[in-house]
C-alpha cells in the first residue's frame, strides 16, 4: 500500500466516510467528503482506494433493472392501490447516512442530511417517481423547516405530513407533479 498524498482518494477505516485528501499536516489529513464537508483524521485511519463507486440500494435496483430489461417501449397502467403506495423512502437520520457520526458539528449533520434529501429526490424527479417519503423524525424541528425551505425551491411538488400511522409526525412526503 503506497503512501497518502494530496489528491488521494481515501476512506476512513471503521467508518463510511471517504473522500479526497486536500492538505497533509504532518500526521493528520484533511479529506473533502463527496458531500463539500472538510474532516480531519489521523494517517493512520485512512486507506487509499482506486475507484469506488456508492449509491444507495434503492439506486443500484434501478441501475441493475434497467440493465436487465431490453429497451422498448413502455405502456404502465397504475392499479389505484399503487398510486397511494409510496415510491421511495429516504431515512434521514444521521446513523442511517454514516456508521458513525463521531467529530460531526450539528451543522455538519444538519447539511449531510439537506444534501442526502435533495439528491434523492432530484433522483426521484429524473426516474418519474412521484411519491416520497423524507423521514426526519420529531426532534427540535430544525430538519423539517430546511427540508420544506429546499422544497420551496421546485415548482413541481407539493408537500405534506405522510401519513401518520405508519411515520407519526416524523416524516414529510412529498408528492412530484409529472409534466408530459
Amino acid at each position: 500500500m503506497g503512501r497518502i498524498a494530496v489528491g488521494d482518494k481515501v476512506e476512513v477505516l471503521d467508518e463510511v466516510i471517504s473522500g479526497k485528501v486536500t492538505s497533509i499536516d504532518s500526521d493528520m489529513a484533511t479529506i473533502m467528503t463527496p458531500e463539500g464537508f472538510p474532516l480531519k483524521y489521523a494517517i493512520k485511519e485512512l486507506i487509499k482506494v482506486e475507484k469506488a463507486i456508492k449509491v444507495s440500494n434503492y439506486e443500484a435496483a434501478q441501475i441493475k433493472k434497467e440493465k436487465e430489461q431490453p429497451k422498448r417501449k413502455r405502456t404502465t397502467s397504475t392499479k389505484p392501490k399503487e398510486r397511494n403506495a409510496p415510491k421511495l423512502e429516504v431515512d434521514l437520520h444521521v446513523h442511517q447516512l454514516v456508521k458513525s457520526s463521531k467529530g460531526l458539528s450539528n451543522f455538519d449533520i444538519l447539511n449531510l442530511q439537506l444534501e442526502t434529501a435533495k439528491r434523492q429526490l432530484d433522483f426521484a424527479i429524473k426516474k418519474r417517481i412521484q411519491k416520497v417519503v423524507f423521514i426526519h423524525g420529531v426532534g427540535e424541528g430544525i430538519l423539517k423547516e430546511e427540508l420544506y425551505y429546499l422544497f420551496k425551491r421546485y415548482d413541481n411538488l407539493k408537500y405534506y405530513d405522510a401519513e401518520y400511522q405508519k411515520y407519526g409526525l416524523g416524516a414529510t412526503e412529498v408528492y412530484i407533479f409529472q409534466n408530459g
